[in-house]
């Protein structure tokens, strides 16, 4: 299975995907087309657009999984599978109301590349628990990808003792979460990702890296080359309260 999961797609003064375009040039391969899932924004004409611009550079030719009569047949015979960040409960839901959970799974079980950044990036785990957006949309499950067996929490951010916010911090939802669920979670901080090359899996970016949570234990921070291989093994249980 080959996997790269972006934190975020547009980096501060970069221009979109640009400060990861070389690490997404050497996950294609040779690869030169690309299934684009533009379903998490609502402007889906122009979200496939912006992808083209950015992957033009590279040669790789984009088609918007949206404009085939049928999203599922495009899927099974792309190369390489881009899903795009935006809300994850719409992308979650169009993903079920086009069978692309079960067709998305497949392609990459039989060796296409999957990218996702933000939204796209959870749509990898187990389920769509450790989402930082809003539930604009009800998705018939919460029922991700499954692609890893461990959530991610993208965009994560480091709490800020300067600020005036009162609520809780993306630390302590996370350890909420631990409370009922008994799985790690990776939170990738901007600039970064994960790199799944079969049955070896490494953080990538920025020298922020990530933090990762587990239950009963102190978060462990990681940087980047760090080897991640082992979280592939993991056996989630959800819904298991401390």
């Amino acid at each position: 299975m080959r996997l790269l999961l972006l934190s975020n797609s547009t980096a501060p003064g970069r221009g979109y995907l640009e400060h990861a375009r070389a690490e997404i040039d050497e996950a294609l391969g040779g690869v030169r087309r690309l299934v684009f899932v533009p379903y998490a924004l609502a402007d889906r004409d122009g979200y496939t657009a912006q992808v083209a611009e950015a992957l033009a550079p590279l040669g790789v030719e984009v088609t918007g999984a949206h404009t085939a009569g049928d999203p599922a047949a495009l899927v099974r015979d792309a190369q390489a599978v881009f899903v795009g960040g935006g809300n994850s409960f719409r992308l979650l839901k169009a993903l079920y109301e086009h069978d692309l959970v079960s067709t998305i799974r497949e392609r990459v079980g039989a060796g296409a590349l999957y990218m996702g950044s933000s939204a796209g990036t959870n749509m990898a785990c187990p389920t769509l628990r450790t989402t930082n957006d809003m539930p604009i949309v009800q998705p018939p499950s919460f029922e991700a990808l499954g692609l890893l067996p461990f959530q991610i929490n993208p965009h994560y951010l480091d709490a800020r003792p300067d600020t005036a916010h009162m609520g809780e911090t993306r630390g302590q939802r996370l350890e909420q979460f631990l409370e009922e669920n008994d799985v790690p979670v990776v939170g990738l901080r901007e600039g970064t990702w994960l790199r799944r090359e079969t049955d070896r899996l490494t953080l990538g970016g920025i020298e922020a890296g990530a933090v990762v949570f587990r239950r009963d234990a102190e978060p462990a921070e990681i940087r980047p080359g760090h080897d991640l291989s082992a979280l592939l093994g993991e056996r989630p249980r959800f819904d298991t309260a401390v």
